[in-house]
């Protein structure tokens, strides 16, 4: 057994690196293309009204509890649900990093798409005579092309996050600056768009509130899910960055920060996107609500070549777009493979093997999205990518159990705290109002209210995780699964890709073979009780790796192997210790700070010297 990665404990500069690494995590294309579609298909400010209320009651106390978590066990998510869950639970860590990289494997295609819609802009091939569908259908049903700005992405992304926190922390900085810039540019250019005719209809309709759209259930589910996906509430990426804290760090105040950066960069992008179609278009709502490729891949560059001030001005509009849409893309694919990487360096791989492992996994499995079922309407005669879009259509819709599961653990730790302290106080029995005052309020208490924190958050934050996460999330998930069966025909048929049966199968399985893991994988490691004897060499060595999957295959099915507890190493940078035996399963004795050697021995309560055997660790546990 390896008793020390070798390996140092890494951490952000500072503050504002940490800032702008989880704004950049929060901000992608979705805030520049999807929440326009929004707010036009919503009614505008009437959207605007849920959205916000949505942020305040689940994106920010989510990002709060993930923030905590992460800043507390130093572990990315299977560690953190190890640590705070316990070990039966560390496959809802495995459901949440999965759950991010599945994304990863289309939003990679996604952002290849961005970069090479710059490319073409930059090279004036999507100005004022261009067919942007025809454009758009020759680019997506050429595979070699799609498949090589794919790979132009996962390269981008590899370079970025090789080093650590601290190039991401650059990284980070660099674009989201310069996104800023970017946006504000065309803000500006928009505005004078919308402006010329004296009216600012663009600007109008996205602030002025109709009632009768604040009736539909519609818009409110619209306004949760966007609020939600858009600050990636419940994705695992808060609980990777805060991994890389400083030990002064306000949680509850970066969290606020983070989302409301996040919202702000969304109104700065409708607003740029709206005026910009108002002022142009003959039918704007309909250009904005047409769908995500429509709008940003169709319409968008008709609407910024014919913006006022020639040539120039229309070629810098298009391109600040295409530039914009590029680095938020790119930022969110950083945190995306962040996540995956953090969870194998905390099981003692190295980080750059991690980085080449996670990348070549995301561009393979991404090929699927790039180069299969790309399907032409017959309506409309615009290519559509059918795999990437039922890709997003299963796993884009996880995240939701992603949330519940990190409110899970917060669950598990009040219930574990009220336990213990009826144990304490040898009281018997459940008692509501005991339960609220020694089984609601220690994870806050414990983790949020520290001496660290500015921003105090008191009991509304606990109804909130306690009461209506649950509820919001049952309204999510009910409302979806609704509204396939009402508006997808034949939608339990498996082979319908837009089907409820699909969705189903691919959570079942994945959820059945991460818990089928927990044990064996992620919690412990098989080790064989007899040697692998055939070491091949040269070109023989192709052959290892089938042969070696085949021996660990018989060794399991014949139960000639040893259970031995899998190491954790936690990213404690210094003078940032969070104590790990005042958390669940703290005295795991296999929980250790990065760089720490494993203790192979242990004195038992009688003084006698024992190994570390999985049978001994669970009694020392228990």
């Amino acid at each position: 057994m390896s008793t020390d990665t070798g390996a140092k404990s890494d951490e952000f500069s500072g503050r504002l690196g940490l800032i702008f690494a989880t704004i950049g995590a929060a901000i992608g294309t979705g805030n520049i293309w999807r929440f326009p579609r929004m707010v036009g298909a919503n009614g505008g400010g009437s959207f605007l009204i849920p959205w916000l209320i949505f942020l305040f009651l689940w994106s920010v106390p989510l990002i709060i509890a993930e923030f905590a978590l992460g800043k507390r066990s130093r572990t990315g998510t299977v560690g953190t649900f190890r640590i705070f869950a316990g070990n039966k639970f560390a496959w809802m860590g495995l459901w949440t990093a999965w759950i991010s990289t599945a994304i990863g494997f289309y939003y990679a295609v996604v952002t290849g798409w961005c970069l090479n819609y710059f490319q073409t802009a930059i090279r004036g091939g999507l100005g004022s005579e261009v067919d942007t569908a025809e454009v758009w259908n020759s680019f997506l049903q050429d595979r070699t092309e799609v498949i090589a700005f794919q790979f132009l992405a996962v390269v981008i992304t590899m370079a970025a996050i090789w080093k650590g926190a601290k190039a991401i922390e650059k990284v980070n900085v660099t674009l989201m600056v310069s996104l800023f810039i970017l946006l504000f540019s065309a803000l500006f250019l928009s505005f004078v768009m919308d402006l010329k005719d004296g009216t600012l209809d663009g600007f109008v309709y996205m602030f002025s509130i109709q009632p009768g759209y604040l009736s539909q259930p519609e818009t409110w589910i619209n306004g949760l899910s966007q609020s939600a996906w858009s600050c990636s509430a419940g994705m695992g990426m808060a609980i990777t960055y805060s991994v890389y804290m400083r030990k002064d760090e306000d949680t509850t105040l970066n969290a606020a920060t983070m989302c409301l950066a996040n919202n702000s960069i969304s109104i700065i992008a409708g607003l740029t996107v709206m005026m910009a179609v108002f002022s142009v278009s003959d039918d704007p709502l309909g250009a904005v609500s047409g769908g995500s490729s429509a709008i940003t891949f169709l319409v968008l560059p008709e609407v910024f070549a014919q913006a006022p001030g020639g040539p120039i001005i229309q070629l810098a509009m298009v391109t600040m777009f295409f530039l914009a849409l590029s680095f938020a893309a790119l930022t969110s694919m950083i945190s995306t493979v962040e996540l995956c990487v953090r969870n194998f360096v905390d099981h003692g791989i190295e980080r750059q093997k991690a980085v080449g492992f996670t990348t070549i996994a995301i561009f393979l499995f991404g090929l699927p999205s790039a180069a299969v079922w790309i399907k032409m309407d017959e309506d409309t005669g615009v290519a559509f990518p059918q795999f990437l879009e039922v890709q997003d259509h299963i796993w884009g819709y996880g995240l939701m159990f992603s949330g519940l599961f990190i409110a899970y653990s917060i669950w598990k730790y009040g219930w574990n705290q009220y336990r213990e302290w009826q144990y304490d106080n040898e009281i018997s029995g459940f008692n509501f109002r005991e339960y609220l005052d020694h089984g609601v309020s220690p994870f806050r208490d414990d983790f949020i209210n520290t001496g660290d924190n500015d921003w105090w958050i008191g009991r509304w934050w606990d109804y909130i995780m306690y009461l209506g996460f649950p509820v919001m999330f049952s309204i999510l998930i009910l409302s979806y699964f609704s509204d396939m069966l009402l508006n997808v025909d034949d939608p339990w048929n498996p082979s319908n890709p837009n089907g409820i049966s699909i969705i189903l199968l691919f959570w079942g399985v994945t959820a059945g073979l991460f818990i089928g893991m927990n044990k064996y994988v992620l919690v412990n490691r098989i080790v064989p009780t007899t040697s692998l004897e055939w070491k091949p060499s040269g070109f023989m060595q192709i052959l290892y790796f089938p042969y070696s999957l085949f021996y660990w295959i018989i060794t399991f099915l014949s139960g000639n192997y040893e259970l031995e507890p899998r190491p954790l190493y936690r990213n404690v940078p210094e003078g940032a210790e969070a104590p790990i035996d005042k958390l669940p399963g703290g005295q795991d004795p296999y929980i250790v700070q990065i760089g720490s050697p494993i203790p192979h021995t242990f004195v038992n309560e009688y003084g006698e010297t024992v190994v570390h055997t999985l049978s001994n660790v669970e009694a020392e546990i228990a």
